[in-house]
């Protein structure tokens, strides 16, 4: 009896055909059929496609380029280039478009592109609900945060959480980018900026003071900073743009703004190795460069922002034994830094919140 197929993916039957029974070869003439299709009546009805054709074409979709898909899934990017194929042989139409610019979804790949988007959401709320299950205080639990405090701060710090519970693995990635928490990139994540999702827990934890430095090599050789006239003749070293500590570049760029840009980063150690080299000025984590013998602290006219250091998990993920024993010591190890991350000495308030 023909059924009535409503927003579903389908399959072509001469395709599914040649799949269920292994003999012959899927038509190569193209038909104009969609693959997004409301109220199709169909004698075979709707067909369930592969999950991870699905998966694959959105991160394609997502990263504009097979090797970057590739990278993101960690498969050869033939695979991909395959998956793809598989896909858009499997609907009967084209879902990218290649372009100089990377691959472009086509009308019927932004459709296809939504849906499967519901599709991943739900598949992702099912793992997190059931791993919020889990009583064992082991397994992985991945830790995204700025680098700096990845290497001076909880790198030394996760080697007293495996003496007292050696089964947890934390994997530790300094990433200037916010992984998502629900796309399950991470599992915690520890931030410079508070995030503003609602399906997170947030807590702050404490705040980093941060200061103007330059090396005393760089002051003899490009002479006194004029902050009244912008500092005309300086050179600045910045963070870029698209990451967490840019309030303080931006508060650099209204102190100096006769100076010029010699290098932009994204790694906050870069930053500082280029001060310590003579490379210009640099506002800098008072903590990291406060011990660098050949960086000087600068005296400047206004405070320098601080930034809240917040400890970020998924709500589904919150009582996870392994998650919630990771948390407690992230806490601890953040709030016995205290005294160097905020010196008694130090100025600036956080711009995202009030209380230092």
């Amino acid at each position: 009896m023909a059924g009535s197929v409503v927003k579903c993916l389908y399959r072509r039957p001469q395709y599914e055909r040649a799949r269920r029974t292994g003999c012959g070869s899927a038509p190569t003439r193209r038909t104009r059929e969609a693959p997004v299709c409301r109220n199709v009546k169909t004698r075979r009805g709707p067909i369930m496609l592969d999950w991870d054709d699905l998966r694959f074409f959105l991160a394609i979709a997502r990263h504009g380029s097979l090797s970057a898909a590739a990278k993101d899934l960690h498969v050869a990017q033939s695979t991909v280039g395959r998956r793809l194929a598989s896909l858009e042989a499997s609907l009967g139409v084209r879902l990218l478009n290649r372009t100089p610019e990377g691959y472009v979804p086509t009308l019927a790949g932004h459709d296809v592109r939504e849906q499967a988007e519901r599709l991943e959401a739900e598949a992702l709320s099912v793992e997190r609900n059931v791993g919020g299950r889990d009583t064992r205080l082991a397994g992985l639990v991945r830790v995204t945060c700025a680098e700096t405090v990845a290497s001076h701060i909880l790198a030394p710090c996760f080697a007293a959480l495996h003496v007292q519970h050696p089964d947890i693995m934390i994997e530790l990635n300094p990433d200037p980018r916010e992984l998502s928490l629900s796309m399950r990139e991470a599992e915690i994540s520890v931030r410079l900026k508070r995030p503003d999702q609602h399906e997170l827990v947030v807590r702050r934890m404490g705040s980093m003071a941060f200061g103007l430095y330059a090396s005393p090599k760089y002051l003899e050789q490009c002479g006194e900073l004029d902050f009244e006239g912008g500092c005309p003749g300086h050179h600045l070293i910045t963070q870029l743009d698209d990451i967490e500590d840019a309030r303080q570049t931006g508060w650099l760029a209204d102190l100096a703004p006769r100076a010029r840009v010699a290098l932009q980063t994204t790694s906050h150690e870069a930053a500082v190795s280029a001060a310590v080299h003579s490379g210009g000025l640099a506002c800098l984590a008072r903590f990291r460069a406060d011990r660098e013998v050949g960086l000087t602290r600068l005296i400047v006219p206004s405070p320098v922002p601080s930034a809240g250091i917040w400890l970020v998990v998924h709500r589904d993920n919150r009582r996870t034994p392994r998650i919630r024993a990771a948390l407690t010591h992230i806490t601890e190890c953040v709030q016995s830094f205290v005294g160097k991350l905020f010196p008694p000495d130090a100025e600036g308030r956080t711009t995202d919140d009030p209380a230092k």
